[in-house]
């Protein structure tokens, strides 16, 4: 059982950071989301399906190689207690070497996966995006420095920059007519764009160094995060990566921008929150109990926030994308509806990573990657015989498997057991799915009115019922929700919390 304890007093400088941290890298992604969205909006108005399908079929082989970027190299430092100067010389080389790599690699493999997915443009449109793993090495050296340090406030700054800069790229490009180049461009300034602020606002002026002599430590953790990395992504890619041999490119991208809305908050939110978290988690390896008590935390919060997201979601489906998407997409409504029963799972899960890797133990997140890149493409080709409701439900049979290997890994590093896990997700879950209940009753009673008026209503019902709700069934959640809001003390546990 957890015997966790709050942070002593003379940690309150620390948690002052974090909670710093948190508002800006994450009160920012929520701006620099807002600017993104609103202009990913108006461009999926003016492409089609077909374009999104081609898109998407890129996407595999760009994060597939991706995987070897060297981000796990950036990981080490944030984790080390101390980093000399020529360890970053060391890394720098080693990233350069790395993207350059991959970037050849992209080039040659660029007619092989057009003629994988029998659709000539995809070369060109991979060759085009190879620039993209160039920006890689100034990317994630300067913003590991200001993150090993909690200071979320410059990179913040930067990322609504490149937000502007990629909505601008992506508005002009859809209103000239450059349809699925639209989707290649728009990602490339952004990368570029950050890249360029970060190197400046860091003065990130080093030469890289390629003797990699004592660099054995850092390399070896960033090896086993990058391996974690590779089973991830066949976990998370191998749905497009089959479904591509199945299905014609309107199909996949109704598909895939289905699972672009429903990954949202999990692909989007919750690993700017694990960013903060892993540097955090990392300061309290030390104080086992502080760390379990903060885990537990985290999943009570964010599980707050997601489990009404995504059941609203599942039950508003139909209005929800025709006011976001437009009447020709209405089509993936019921994509939509699946989907999102799967993600409060899904953003469980995201939250074991940084708590495994800030306590030295890449090792378990890399089993857990394993064991979901033999679950998901298992599950998807066994979907795929019945089509795209297949390929769907496959997440939502998945990711509890996968869900409860994580904890099997995990609970006796971390501190936890399941019972504390249940209590953590309880308020949010169980508030959740009878506002959904109540949202889907009120729904039929609706008179027949436009798809915005419709969602709004709906939307406001949601909102009343999961706050009365979560004041019936779970009142210190919800006060504690209010308190961290107006940035009160939080309530410190009762001793029957710290015993328990």
């Amino acid at each position: 059982m957890l015997n966790a304890t709050t942070p002593s007093a003379e940690d309150a400088s620390f948690g002052n950071r974090v909670r710093s941290a948190v508002f800006w890298r994450s009160g920012t992604q929520i701006l620099a989301q807002i600017i993104a969205w609103g202009s990913t909006l108006v461009v999926i108005r003016i492409l089609d399906p077909h374009d999104y399908g081609i898109f998407a079929m890129t996407q595999v082989i760009l994060v597939f190689l991706s995987f070897m970027n060297g981000y796990g190299l950036a990981s080490s430092i944030i984790q080390s207690e101390k980093v000399e100067p020529l360890e970053i010389r060391q890394a720098f080389g080693m990233l350069l070497l790395l993207n350059g790599g991959i970037a050849i690699l992209q080039l040659i493999l660029a007619p092989f996966a057009a003629e994988y997915y029998r659709q000539p443009i995809i070369a060109d449109l991979l060759r085009v995006q190879a620039l993209i793993l160039l920006s890689t090495p100034f990317l994630v050296l300067p913003e590991a420095l200001m993150t090993r340090n909690l200071e979320f406030r410059k990179p913040a700054i930067i990322n609504l920059i490149s937000a502007a800069v990629g909505a601008s790229t992506a508005l002009y490009c859809a209103y000239n007519g450059y349809g699925v180049w639209t989707l290649v461009y728009a990602p490339l300034s952004i990368f570029w764009s950050r890249a360029i602020c970060l190197v400046i606002a860091v003065k990130f002026y080093i030469l890289p160094t390629f003797n990699f002599k004592g660099a054995g430590k850092m390399f070896g953790f960033g090896a086993t995060l990058l391996a974690s990395h590779l089973f991830w992504t066949i976990q998370s890619q191998s749905d497009i990566f089959i479904a591509g041999r199945y299905l014609n490119p309107h199909d996949l991208g109704l598909y895939a921008e289905a699972l672009f809305l429903t990954t949202i908050f999990a692909a989007k939110f919750v690993p700017p929150l694990n960013e903060v978290a892993f540097p955090a988690y990392s300061r309290l390896q030390s104080n086992p109990q502080a760390l379990a008590w903060s885990f537990l935390k985290a999943i009570r919060l964010i599980m707050l926030i997601s489990c009404p997201l995504y059941m609203g979601m599942a039950v508003t489906a139909y209005p929800l994308v025709e006011t976001l998407f437009g009447p020709k997409w209405t089509e993936m409504s019921p994509f939509v509806a699946i989907l999102a029963l799967a993600m409060p799972v899904m953003t469980l899960q995201i939250l074991f990573t940084p708590a495994n890797n800030a306590l030295g133990r890449p090792q378990i997140t890399a089993r857990t990657n394993m064991f979901g890149a033999l679950l998901m493409p298992v599950t998807f080709l066994i979907g795929i015989q019945f089509g795209v409701y297949g390929l769907a439900w496959g997440w939502v049979i998945a990711f509890p498997l996968l869900t409860i290997f994580t904890y099997l890994q995990s609970h006796k590093h971390i501190g936890v057991d399941a019972w504390e896990i249940t209590k953590a997700v309880w308020p949010g879950l169980s508030a959740s799915v009878a506002m959904a209940a109540v949202v889907y009753l009120a729904d039929q009673f609706l008179p027949n009115m436009i798809a915005y008026k419709r969602l709004a209503v709906l939307v406001i019902i949601g909102a009343a019922a999961y706050v009365g709700l979560l004041y019936i069934l779970a009142k210190p959640t919800l006060m504690e929700v209010i308190q961290l809001i107006v940035r009160r003390k939080p309530p410190e546990p009762t001793p029957a919390e710290l015993a328990s």
